[in-house]
């Protein structure tokens, strides 16, 4: 009964996720927040440790590790929902200019040609040139009739935006536990804090692969593999 719960638990979980922002966004988000924490805890330790290996950290500088890391995942977060909401208003834009384009064209053949500049790339390695010059009347007829949407910031776009920033914090919270769990010794914290790095790195890039198709193994290995070339780096560097 509690295995079933927790399923529906996680459906519910991805469901919303999947409202606020498309699947492939939300998973980019995740393996981008976890190797900008990554690069904030690694960095740490080569500036604290680097000099004095042996060195005990403090729980001041343990509470300033995560308030930095996680101020910068947030800002990661943020920047990125902002530049998300702004190429949808910049999408809509090129889509009214395209309609408006269409609607001022003196001839159905000239409105004809603009579609498709626009649609051509995508429908001609699985269509003949009949089907889609038959595809683009059936659009001119519709889109003539059309009446320009506003594309200006909508509702969506905030909603979206936000969601950015709620996956980026949820990313990172398996990383942070271990500084809850081991308080006791914090260089311990930090290296199964980066192994629980990998492992949700490793799982972001099998759903990946999942949902583009590709082998998810293959992928998951491939990005967490990035993830493990940080890390060696920041070891050789803190010599």
């Amino acid at each position: 009964m509690s295995h079933v719960s927790a399923r529906r638990r996680h459906k519910t979980v991805k469901g919303f996720l999947d409202r606020l922002i498309d699947p492939i966004d939300w998973l980019s988000e995740t393996i981008f927040s976890i190797l900008i924490f990554l690069l904030y805890i690694l960095a740490f330790r080569i500036i604290m440790l680097a000099s004095a290996p042996e060195a005990i950290i403090s729980h001041t500088d343990m509470n300033d590790l995560l308030i930095g890391s996680v101020g910068a995942v947030l800002a990661w977060g943020m920047i990125d929902g902002i530049m998300y909401a702004l190429f949808s208003v910049f999408e809509r834009g090129e889509s009214r200019r395209m309609l408006e384009d269409i609607q001022a064209a003196s001839t159905n053949e000239e409105a004809l040609e603009i579609i498709a500049d626009d649609m051509d790339y995508l429908l001609e390695p699985i269509a003949g040139e009949d089907e889609r010059k038959a595809l683009y009347g059936s659009i001119l007829i519709h889109l003539q009739k059309s009446t320009p949407q506003n594309i200006g910031v909508k509702r969506e776009d905030i909603t979206s935006a936000l969601g950015h920033v709620l996956v980026a914090f949820i990313a990172v919270l398996p990383s942070i536990i271990p500084f809850f769990v081991f308080r006791h010794d914090y260089n311990l914290a930090i290296r199964v804090s980066i192994l629980v790095s990998f492992i949700v790195l490793f799982i972001s890039g099998f759903r990946w692969g999942k949902y583009t198709g590709t082998n998810p193994w293959k992928t998951g290995l491939l990005i967490m593999s990035v993830a493990v070339i940080l890390v060696l780096v920041a070891f050789f560097l803190e010599g």
